[in-house]
């Protein structure tokens, strides 16, 4: 599309909203806007922004809603370079705010899609297994989602393994470094409902805080754990559900390693029993904002394409937290850009540089995970990828989520 051809489009009358939402025409809008704002072209964004705020109603279809949560991001970013620009676009509706939800909300917002479920029955499936025999568990619970995969971890430990069933150690990083979704008690609080769910399912259960926080590699939580006295006949478990993303990359140093290289070396040097990684397959760590923002458009459109069949509270909710990850990755630079995803391919590379193995995930979870997704809307499903032992969750045959168990070697 070019500089005339955009220029044009906004000499015409206020256009119509694009019914059905031309995905391909709103993202090549949205990437021009990039390079308009990032090259200093005030006038050229101004123009795009006026397009896009005219085509894209932020309660019309779900390719439209997308484009808002992108050109409320732009609008940041442009902002930010050129405070005029603001009242382009003074009668956009604000952004939702992040809901801060109770334990009870928290757990039905996970079960409205796969999108974790998928994660917490493959990592579940693999801990009990690495675990049985072991007369005590710890589990580092690394998981953006507040422990909502423990209770069914629970509830199988005290089934299917050994009676009686082993001493759980739960431990969980808190820190003032938040990502939604939110939760409305403390970790203590947190902590002490399981406790008394462990208890009424006859499974004695410690629950450790640690402060520590992604930004240096949770430095202070690998130092705890140096120093934390096993007990005998004790399986280490590290369950890293969507949260290693957080931790800086390489593109936030000047050197070759990265705080993920480090946490990943040091992880290894605690040998543990297994670890388990659950993450989204998208690269958002590109320095350049136009590859980043394509590669956040050809992701994020999955989110919310997924959420037309929720209740209308339940979709705000949803799409809320999406577009926080879409103000991060296009509006934010240096350590502000908080989430950085990489690929499954990024992040075997990553896991085998650091001497761990992959292992073949479980039929019994494969069955699980099947009969879960017979649960969700129809464009659900699953690919079993022998050649790297992982489990890939899918929407309409993209990729979206991935699951692999790791062990030292």
């Amino acid at each position: 599309m070019t500089k005339t051809r955009i220029r044009n489009l906004t000499r015409l009358p206020s256009p119509k909203p694009l019914r059905g939402g031309d995905a391909n025409f709103m993202e090549q809008l949205l990437l021009h806007c990039a390079t308009a704002i990032d090259s200093n072209d005030a006038a050229l964004a101004h123009q795009i922004l006026w397009v896009l705020n005219n085509t894209a109603p932020p309660d019309g279809d779900s390719t439209q809603r997308l484009t808002t949560a992108f050109l409320r991001a732009l609008l940041s970013r442009a902002v930010s370079k050129t405070p005029t620009l603001s009242s382009t676009i003074s009668f956009l509706p604000p952004a939702d705010e992040l809901h801060r939800f109770s334990v009870v909300e928290l757990a039905a917002f996970v079960d409205l899609t796969p999108w974790h479920r998928f994660g917490f029955i493959a990592a579940n499936a693999a801990i009990l297994t690495a675990v049985e025999g072991y007369s005590t568990v710890h589990i580092v619970d690394l998981s953006l989602t507040h422990c909502m995969q423990i209770p069914t971890l629970i509830d199988a430990m005290a089934s299917r393994l050994n009676k009686p069933p082993p001493l759980l150690k739960l431990t969980v990083v808190s820190s003032s470094d938040n990502f939604p979704p939110f939760i409305n008690i403390s970790y203590e609080e947190l902590g002490s409902k399981l406790v008394n769910f462990a208890t009424t399912r006859n499974i004695t259960m410690e629950f450790t805080i640690i402060p520590s926080t992604y930004s240096d590699g949770f430095s202070s939580l690998l130092q705890q754990l140096r120093v934390y006295p096993s007990s005998f006949n004790e399986a280490l478990v590290v369950n890293c559900h969507m949260m290693l993303r957080y931790i800086p990359d390489e593109t936030l140093t000047s050197s070759s390693s990265s705080l993920r290289t480090v946490f990943l070396k040091q992880l290894r040097s605690l040998n543990p029993r297994i670890v388990t990684l659950i993450e989204e397959d998208v690269d958002l760590t590109s320095g350049n904002l136009v590859n980043r923002l394509r590669s956040a458009f050809n992701y994020f459109w999955i989110p919310f394409d997924t959420t037309d069949t929720f209740m209308s509270e339940q979709r705000r909710w949803y799409e809320a937290e999406i577009s926080w990850k879409i103000e991060s990755v296009v509006a934010k630079e240096g350590a502000e850009r908080v989430e950085r995803s990489e690929t499954k391919r990024r992040w075997f590379e990553r896991m085998r540089e650091a001497e761990f193995g992959g292992v073949r995930v479980k039929e019994e979870a494969v069955a699980d995970v099947k009969a879960m997704l017979e649960e969700h809307a129809v464009g659900w499903g699953m690919k079993k990828e022998d050649d790297d032992n992982s489990l890939v969750l899918t929407w309409k045959g993209h990729s979206v989520v991935f699951a692999t168990v790791w062990i030292p070697i």
